[in-house]
């Protein structure tokens, strides 16, 4: 199973970008958004479950959409109202319904300067 992410940017305070992800194959509960800055632990952005369920880090809430669709193995991210604490390596994660496997993309880059 390969996780692809992909649209991550530099992109002025107040802007949007769009993140994408696909997964190659695999059944899942659920796929997401965490993100990592530069000197912090890595955390929880946004997660869409197979139901249909989203939660998100309180921090993103008005701001940031996660949507998708699990059954077709695609989840995107709508980010709003970037600020520069946003800035961070952006990671698509997958866990699996049988076994409760997780799977990792590669990270994007996501980059809030004026």
């Amino acid at each position: 199973v390969q996780l692809q992410a992909s649209g991550g940017g530099l992109v002025q305070p107040g802007g949007s970008l769009r993140l994408s992800c696909a997964a190659s194959a695999g059944i899942f509960s659920m796929m997401g958004w965490y993100r990592q800055a530069p000197g912090k632990q890595r955390e929880m952005v946004a997660i869409l479950s197979s139901d249909g369920g989203t939660n998100y880090v309180d921090s993103v809430k008005g701001r940031f959409s996660v949507s998708g669709d699990i059954a077709k193995r695609t989840v995107y991210l709508q980010m709003s109202s970037l600020n520069i604490e946003d800035t961070a390596i952006y990671y698509c994660k997958a866990n699996t319904i049988i076994g409760r496997r997780e799977y990792w993309g590669q990270g994007t880059q996501v980059t809030v300067s004026s």
